[in-house]
């Protein structure tokens, strides 16, 4: 059975078909949610009573309950419209917005924070429908579209959501189509899961690769001893501890010129920031440039020579390790590690990537990690003969070349079902394809 098609008058929906209809969210459902609450602080969380529901609590469409905070239940009574009940749609608001969850296996109490708004649809209209357009570009578009030019902190606001308008079949088909993609989805996210398991093994034993190597070295008849470190376990007799300020001819930063002069940015010099640095193996380009002005009035800037390590101090990527494969500067987040003559810098650059966890556990303070020069400076190093070093390192250039083939073809991979299951949405919420032997007449 096929069905006419007809304007939508939604640009980025196109045509819908001829039985179906198009209203604003405000008129199929109840939008609820908290504004404020009575100065509620994180100091009245408990261990036990009603269940506080915030944005974090939001896991693959439903609500970890382990993962919530509790509050008393005086405190629950506070908001009556926002007592939530199994089968109740929510969507957040604040944070990372747009995350949707169905609520399901609720044994208690629960109420919302401020950050997360509760759906209920009208009795004629498939709550579990509109949560699959609320994950589809339908959604997505006019979200995009109406927080267009504002500020980089996104919020969804509820008098601006009750005028989504989204387009919708009889009940029965709506039921029908979220039965379907129910189903359809759970067995793309099945093989979504698979994958990235396998990535995770991938990477995994990359870095296993990468501590048995730096370690132990090739020759697995050598004698060993005891390198008196727990995390670095036994050592070849002839290699030695030393500490990594000894193994290279310079460790240093840099800095950030006045961000307010233009006449310190987009000149010939390359600077490096740590964010740079993110999900890469070496530095071959930067986001931002300097000039020759900002290198000669800021006397903790200097042009450093490749190749040479980068390590990440603090900020999204700490940690993170690059070959500099360019002449840059660097900002004052980053640390370069110059080898010496009798280091290679590619060694120097996988020793670095398997302290990174040790160097992060050595530095966390009051929030997030902030390793110092100090304490890279200080972190024990293995040395061991040049030749040594350059096999170590063409063997792990090879053997972690082909694991990260891998891995990007395994993202390549997950990418595409992402993509599938996007489209596989958009395309049965807005009625470009139906569900094989829906009623379209809702009889």
């Amino acid at each position: 059975m096929t069905e006419n098609m007809k304007p939508s008058g939604i640009a980025w929906i196109g045509d819908i078909p001829e039985s179906w209809d198009i209203k604003r969210v405000k008129y199929l459902a109840s939008l609820k949610g908290r504004i404020g609450w009575q100065g509620l602080t994180s100091d009245e969380y408990l261990d036990e009573g009603p269940y506080l529901i915030t944005g974090i609590d939001f896991k693959n469409g439903k609500v970890d309950w382990n993962s919530c905070v509790h509050v008393s239940k005086e405190r629950w009574e506070e908001a009556r419209e926002i007592q939530i009940e199994n089968g109740d749609l929510l969507i957040t608001k604040d944070g990372t917005v747009g995350k949707v969850a169905v609520i399901s296996d609720l044994d208690d109490l629960a109420s919302l924070n401020s950050g997360v708004l509760v759906i209920r649809t009208k009795p004629d209209f498939d709550r579990k429908f509109l949560y699959w357009v609320l994950l589809s570009e339908e959604f997505w578009t006019w979200f995009r579209l109406k927080n267009a030019g504002n500020s980089t902190i996104i919020h969804l606001y509820q008098n601006d959501f009750a005028e989504f308008t989204y387009t919708f079949p009889n009940y029965s088909e709506q039921t029908q189509i979220a039965n379907f993609l129910d189903k359809q989805c759970e067995k793309i996210n099945s093989v979504a899961t698979d994958i990235e398991k396998q990535i995770e093994l991938l990477q995994k034993y990359k870095e296993s690769l990468i501590t048995e190597t730096v370690t132990k070295g090739l020759d697995k008849t050598v004698a060993m001893k005891d390198s008196c470190i727990e995390w670095i376990g036994d050592i070849p007799q002839h290699w030695e501890v030393k500490r990594i300020k000894h193994c290279c001819s310079n460790v240093g930063s840099g800095t950030t010129p006045e961000s307010s002069n233009f006449d310190f940015y987009d000149g010939e010099i390359n600077w490096i920031q740590s964010g740079d640095l993110y999900g890469i193996n070496t530095i071959e380009q930067t986001e931002k440039s300097i000039t020759d002005l900002a290198l000669k009035t800021y006397s903790t800037l200097k042009v450093y020579r490749a190749d040479y390590v980068v390590v990440a101090m603090y900020g999204a990527s700490v940690g993170n390790v690059a070959i500099a494969k360019i002449n840059a500067c660097v900002n004052q987040a980053c640390c370069v590690l110059e080898a010496t003559p009798q280091s290679d810098v590619r060694y120097l650059y996988y020793w670095l990537s398997h302290c990174k966890e040790d160097l992060i556990q050595q530095s966390f303070g009051g929030g997030q990690p902030n390793i110092s020069q100090q304490k890279i400076k200080n972190e024990p190093m293995l040395s061991l003969p040049f030749d040594e070093q350059t096999q170590i390192a063409n063997y792990l250039d090879k053997k972690c070349s082909k694991i990260d083939s891998i891995i990007e073809s395994k993202k390549e991979q997950l990418e595409k079902i992402t993509q599938h299951k996007k489209s596989l949405i958009y395309e049965y919420v807005t009625g470009k394809k139906r569900v094989k032997g829906a009623n379209f007449n809702g009889n």
